[in-house]
């Protein structure tokens, strides 16, 4: 890989993880649906938990190991690894970098999975006790620093909410307190995001949403320094069986190619749809990073190059009207995930268990708004429609 590190982040997007076949000659690395790999002629010393060699496709698979190479290559680590899925990745750290009696700081606002993982899971089964903060108040954060805290996970920028956190200042309080830095990057990709130039020691991805791109695929990553990505491949790969599909491997492969191509299609969208809603007499709030109205857009724009795709509204309406709004679209489709190729949305009515962790507009229940690669003007008047439809214009 080391050619292919100078070269622009366009092309690593194409040629990184990407070779000639050997056997037939094929331009583009083949899909092997193997689940075991020809031993060598003397197998008595192999390391059966091995992930860097090709021995069982629990421990790797060739699909894997290109995928690998790709995603190192776009964030700038030394080595990544490739899971199942999103939250596998986000389990994997958690499971290899903490141990009984360990302290975390996370997001107060996360992915529901690691409120899960954090707030129940560790705490019942590991005695591992998580402070929840907003990481976008640096001080807030630095408080809840304990001698025992080993490790600080942000989501940056959030889920739902698009709050942004300053991974350069927090990447300087962990260093003090000698703990990890992970950051959870998947709403903005590698493309718009780089944390481990910022100072993270990890970066993780569900590579189901934007690096894929096209709703077909799941996978998680994790990023970083070769001696940490060594230690989760060992932990929490082979041993707790994570592997991703080499199908999967092989589709996501193909869908970073277009990624560059893609956020920046998103972003565009994003940014217009999110002034449209903005200026609608019938918006109670936006929250998207790309907009100066933004508590952290100032952040968003020094470590951001664009703002991504996701927008969180509310209406000035009630929950049957939420609901109604949505299912009275026509293009944009009522579904959970974000970055695929169509526009997604989803509503979380104020009756969510994290609902007194989330900004005070958000209170009332929230729309999350994966804006997709349509023409912005059609998905604009997707809403005015559905806005008519339900008295809201």
């Amino acid at each position: 890989m080391s050619e292919k590190t100078s070269i622009a982040f366009r092309t690593k997007c194409v040629h990184a993880g990407n070779g000639i076949d050997t056997e037939t000659g094929a331009i583009r690395r083949p899909l092997i649906m193997a689940n075991s790999y020809r031993l060598p002629e003397d197998a008595s010393t192999l390391n059966w938990s091995d992930a860097d060699q090709l021995l069982y496709t629990r421990n790797t698979s060739a699909n894997q190991r290109y995928l690998q190479e790709k995603l190192a290559a776009l964030e700038g680590g030394e080595d990544c690894v490739v899971l199942a899925t999103g939250v596998a990745a986000l389990a994997g750290v958690f499971f290899t970098f903490l141990d009984k009696d360990a302290h975390v700081v996370c997001s107060n606002v996360s992915y529901i999975a690691v409120y899960r993982l954090l707030q129940e899971y560790f705490p019942d089964k590991y005695d591992i006790e998580t402070t929840l903060v907003d990481t976008a108040d640096p001080e807030q954060v630095k408080q809840a620093i304990r001698p025992n805290t080993r490790l600080i996970h942000i989501e940056t920028p959030g889920n739902p909410t698009t709050r942004v956190t300053d991974i350069a200042a927090i990447s300087r309080i962990a260093k003090e307190a000698g703990a990890l830095l992970t950051v959870d990057s998947t709403f903005a990709s590698p493309y718009l995001q780089q944390p481990l130039a910022r100072g993270a020691d990890l970066v993780i991805h569900s590579l189901t949403k934007y690096i894929n791109g096209h709703g077909d695929a799941m996978g998680g990553a994790v990023i970083g320094c070769k001696e940490l990505v060594d230690k989760i491949k060992r932990q929490a790969m082979v041993n707790l069986g994570g592997a991703i599909s080499p199908f999967n491997a092989w589709m996501i492969m193909r869908g970073v190619v277009t990624l560059p191509l893609r956020m920046r299609q998103h972003s565009e969208s994003a940014l217009k749809i999110a002034q449209f809603l903005e200026s609608s007499p019938a918006v109670a709030f936006v929250a998207y990073p790309g907009l100066a109205s933004h508590p952290q857009h100032e952040i968003a724009k020094k470590q951001m190059s664009m703002f991504s795709g996701v927008i969180a509204f509310g209406l000035k309406a009630d929950v049957a009207t939420h609901n109604q709004f949505v299912n009275s679209l026509t293009l944009i489709v009522p579904a959970v995930s974000i970055g695929h190729d169509e526009s997604l949305m989803v509503y979380t009515g104020p009756t969510d268990e994290r609902n007194h962790f989330y900004p005070a507009e958000f209170q009332n229940g929230h729309l999350r708004f994966s804006v997709g690669l349509e023409e912005a003007d059609d998905i604009i008047a997707d809403l005015i429609q559905a806005f008519t439809i339900c008295g809201l214009y």
